[in-house]
């Protein structure tokens, strides 16, 4: 498997990226991603950002990819854009129930009867539509609420509620940037994203204790996505989009390529030719992703929400969280 992949990383290395905009350190960090999406089974595609510079990299960063439960940055921007403008409040009540709290249950836990319920105060999935081709957003729909996508036959390569890393990278991009919400409404989402408890067995498994990381992930059978703000120590922002589809150790893959991102991006760690010399040293059999594998499954769990009533330790909520 190694000396297959070193086949791969040599003729990766021959063709030119086409973001990392000729610059070493991230054409190498390119290439190291191309070869971990190569290596392992299943589809991948990836996209990073350095807010401050612009800088970028991806991976098959304009194919389309399933969305899953990552729609939901795009639920609460547009609603947030629509209480700046003053024609919605957080304090605005369905069933009881404000705003503020579905939006906080859609982002910190991923709660999707909440985000059906946004999607109804919104007018419905053609609202959020309509804001993403507002800013100039394109490789990136919203075409159905969540119990519908969930209700239909599954499609992993389904157009409709799908996103290329890219298209996602330039959502994440524009929220950042001030230029679709206010310092205020930005804050708050950053604030929730920065709360979500699932998926701490992909962007953040592998990366140092204590980095800060403001994420969303998404979750369907046979595909797992994660997208997410990360602080380097140097208090510059990463933005960062992994999406995977098929083979078996997704989890796996995205926490390996978040590190690669990060050690890329990220000057105090080294160059992403440190962990590239580290694999091309020993073309022999190694142990590749499966200690990788083992030790997030070991010491990583998605978060599962316990059925009301029920106590601490009690089952899921299929229906709020299978798509997470």
């Amino acid at each position: 498997m190694r000396r297959a992949a070193l086949l791969v990383w040599l003729s990766l290395f021959c063709a030119a990226p086409a973001l990392a905009q000729g610059q070493a350190p991230l054409r190498m960090l390119e290439q190291r991603l191309a070869l971990t999406a190569a290596e392992n089974p299943g589809e991948y595609g990836i996209a990073a950002l350095d807010l401050a510079t612009g800088e970028t990299v991806s991976v098959n960063g304009n194919i389309a990819f399933p969305m899953a439960s990552t729609v939901k940055v795009a639920v609460a921007a547009t609603y947030l854009s629509e209480v700046d403008a003053g024609r919605r409040s957080l304090d605005d009540q369905v069933g009881g129930v404000s705003a503020a709290t579905l939006m906080n249950a859609m982002l910190t836990r991923s709660d999707n009867h909440a985000t059906d319920q946004l999607l109804a105060m919104l007018g419905g999935p053609g609202t959020v539509d309509l804001w993403l081709r507002n800013h100039n957003l394109r490789g990136i729909r919203v075409d159905r609420t969540i119990a519908q996508l969930l209700s239909d036959r599954r499609d992993l390569r389904d157009v409709r509620d799908s996103s290329t890393p890219l298209a996602m990278l330039r959502l994440l991009q524009l929220i950042d940037s001030g230029q679709a919400l206010s310092p205020n409404s930005r804050d708050r989402l950053l604030e929730m994203m920065g709360n979500c408890v699932t998926g701490r067995n992909r962007i953040r498994a592998l990366l140092p204790a204590g980095t800060r990381v403001e994420h969303k992930t998404g979750t369907l059978n046979g595909y797992t996505g994660d997208v997410a703000f990360v602080t380097l120590p140097d208090q510059r922002r990463i933005a960062m989009v992994i999406f995977a589809r098929g083979g078996d150790n997704r989890p796996a893959v995205i926490a390996t390529a978040a590190r690669a991102i990060y050690d890329g991006f990220n000057a105090e760690t080294g160059s992403p030719g440190t962990a590239l010399a580290s694999l091309m040293r020993d073309s022999g059999p190694g142990p590749g992703l499966s200690n990788v594998t083992g030790a997030i499954q070991a010491s990583s769990r998605d978060y599962r929400l316990p059925v009301a009533g029920s106590g601490a330790n009690a089952g899921l909520t299929p229906r709020a969280f299978g798509n997470r």
